[in-house]
């Protein structure tokens, strides 16, 4: 388990890097905390320095997007997801447990508009 930085410096809209291996990213959005592998699996580009709308953030390089709550990309050109990984809040801060992934989140679909299952990406 990783601490990341306390709750109330990473502001809705925002995502931070944690520098594990691979590189890991944090968002805040919709009010909740999310945590992907942080390089897009179309092209080496930081996700953490995309753009976040709604459960979903925009890859600055190519503009694939990935769901944050299951990791399955959205839209070309990036088919493959990244993983996710558990997020807990423990007295206020921010942890991530890298590996763990996310639980299944009811109505996701995938880049097909496939049902996904949120097993947390390949790996």
């Amino acid at each position: 388990m990783f601490p990341v930085c306390r709750l109330e410096d990473l502001p809705e809209g925002e995502a931070v890097r944690i520098d594990t291996e691979p590189p890991i990213a944090v968002f805040h959005a919709d009010g909740e905390l999310y945590a992907i592998d942080d390089t897009c699996t179309h092209q080496d580009a930081a996700l953490s320095q995309g753009w976040i709308e709604n459960c979903q953030v925009e890859c600055p390089l190519h503009g694939a997007t990935f769901d944050l709550r299951t990791g399955h990309p959205t839209c070309p050109p990036a088919r493959t997801p990244v993983r996710t990984h558990r997020v807990e809040v423990v007295d206020g801060v921010i942890h991530v447990l890298p590996g763990a992934p996310t639980p299944a989140v009811a109505g996701a679909v995938g880049a097909a508009g496939i049902p996904v299952a949120g097993e947390g990406g390949p790996g």
